[in-house]
């Protein structure tokens, strides 16, 4: 309606205001003067109407000739424009073409910087994060990662901890792909991370303090974003993360939700064997128990291989856990520590409840087969036929766990060979009258397996 006003009244008063026209971009002004400026709010009530509707097509020359004469009349030259030459990129065939409009719609983040820079709610570090996101929807094989680090660290320099968290996370992004392109700026990755880890940290802080739950969820999910990455850089060696998290564990031994974050970032870097991922699994176990505490205090058991203590804390977690697989994995580890203790029977069970949970994990099987294979002399310690007869039954375990599993298959095939060469020749089968080739075979002691002779 004010723009409706404005063309009315300057419509009126044309004649006087030509001598004196000049565009906004030549004297600094919103609308410019005379009739550039009527000129200049014309094309704005023009381009906006069909930039709203989604008809970029004829939004277009209007929304030219308003964004290169009168830069500074309105922030719709720029929340339309990228829209505007987004759809221009997306509908050019012509590679040059493209990576010219992406260097176009750079140009519009540019000035809505320029002119716009200092809104208060989006202001300069909003506009870099959302132009990162662009570049590196739109650039492709082009995308310069110097620039996007320089633009970015640009925003994280002027606004510290109130930095917009999109541009935190490209910031990483780009340190990221510098990192990979040269390993000698890995240990400024680091410091990258660093940087970028404690910004958010102290955002998710005051928006737990402001009880803002929507922006506490939003930046998590940045946090997230921003951890697994590091933790899947190859950057992220286990002394690094136990020299920069082993303080903060201390630091922060009553806040639950950043010992669960350092633990979660500890495992998915597998760095499980530290002593910052013990601390913290200690001090979140005791707070509040969860399956992945547990497994933390499991692991920090079998570490000082108390294994008592380690079965406990795995079934603790095996309870705990919905994760149909981890569970698994959990009673596959009480079996590996029973099968040590040479609690066999008590091994084989957890293996087959790991099973039970998940019926395509090899590495139960594999273990039975190897308990069968181990213990076949104490089984028959007076019969060494007997005792290599045992192996049919290890055998079918391990060609179980192939079938099942194929990351099983190497050394499932390796250990298939090796046995295979020790079953009972044909002429130690004829003098066992219960080795018949081809019949059931029923291997005793604590097996209890019928298996077939071959």
């Amino acid at each position: 309606m004010k723009i409706k006003v404005l063309l009315l009244a300057l419509g009126c008063t044309m004649g006087t205001l030509g001598a004196y026209a000049q565009k906004g971009v030549d004297n600094g002004t919103q609308f410019g003067s005379g009739e550039d400026s009527v000129r200049c709010i014309t094309n704005i009530s023009l381009f906006v109407p069909y930039a709203k509707g989604g008809n970029f097509k004829d939004a277009l020359e209007f929304w030219k000739i308003a964004y290169n004469e009168c830069p500074a009349s309105t922030k719709d030259l720029y929340l339309y424009g990228v829209r505007i030459v987004a759809w221009q990129i997306e509908n050019e065939k012509d590679p040059a073409k493209k990576a010219q409009l992406v260097n176009d719609l750079m140009e519009v983040y540019d000035k809505r910087i320029k002119y716009f820079g200092n809104d208060r709610k989006y202001g300069k570090d909003w506009i870099i994060g959302n132009k990162a996101e662009d570049y590196v929807k739109y650039a492709g094989d082009n995308l310069d990662a110097n620039a996007l680090y320089d633009w970015t660290k640009e925003a994280i320099t002027e606004k510290g901890d109130k930095c917009e968290v999109k541009a935190v996370s490209y910031f990483m992004f780009a340190s990221l792909q510098k990192m990979k392109a040269d390993p000698n700026f890995k240990d400024q990755y680091i410091q990258d991370y660093l940087t970028a880890a404690n910004i958010i940290d102290a955002q998710i802080k005051a928006a737990e303090a402001a009880n803002n739950d929507k922006e506490v969820k939003t930046l998590q999910a940045y946090q997230t974003n921003v951890e697994t990455n590091f933790a899947n850089s190859g950057a992220a060696d286990c002394e690094t993360l136990q020299n920069v998290y082993g303080s903060k564990v201390e630091e922060n031994k009553t806040n639950l939700d950043f010992l669960k974050q350092t633990i979660a970032l500890l495992r998915k870097s597998r760095c499980q064997e530290v002593e910052a991922y013990f601390a913290a699994s200690g001090y979140a176990h005791a707070i509040e128990p969860t399956a992945e505490s547990a497994m933390g205090l499991a692991k920090q058991a079998v570490k000082k291989q108390d294994y008592e203590t380690a079965i406990k804390f795995f079934e603790e977690a095996a309870n705990m856990e919905s994760d149909a697989a981890t569970k698994a994995e959990d009673f596959y580890m009480i079996a590996l520590l029973t099968f040590d203790q040479k609690n066999y029977s008590k091994a084989r069970e957890y293996c087959r409840q790991a099973i039970a949970l998940n019926a395509n994990y090899g590495a139960p099987y594999m273990l039975m087969g190897k308990m069968y294979a181990a213990t076949s002399k104490s089984v028959y310690p007076n019969d060494p036929v007997l005792a290599r007869a045992v192996y049919y039954a290890a055998i079918d375990k391990f060609q179980k766990a192939k079938s099942v599993d194929p990351s099983c298959a190497d050394e499932a095939n390796s250990l298939i060979a090796s046995y295979s060469a020790h079953l009972p020749s044909t002429e130690e089968v004829f003098m066992h009258p219960d080795l018949e080739k081809g019949k059931s075979f029923t291997v005793g002691g604590w097996i209890g397996e019928t298996t077939v002779v071959r």
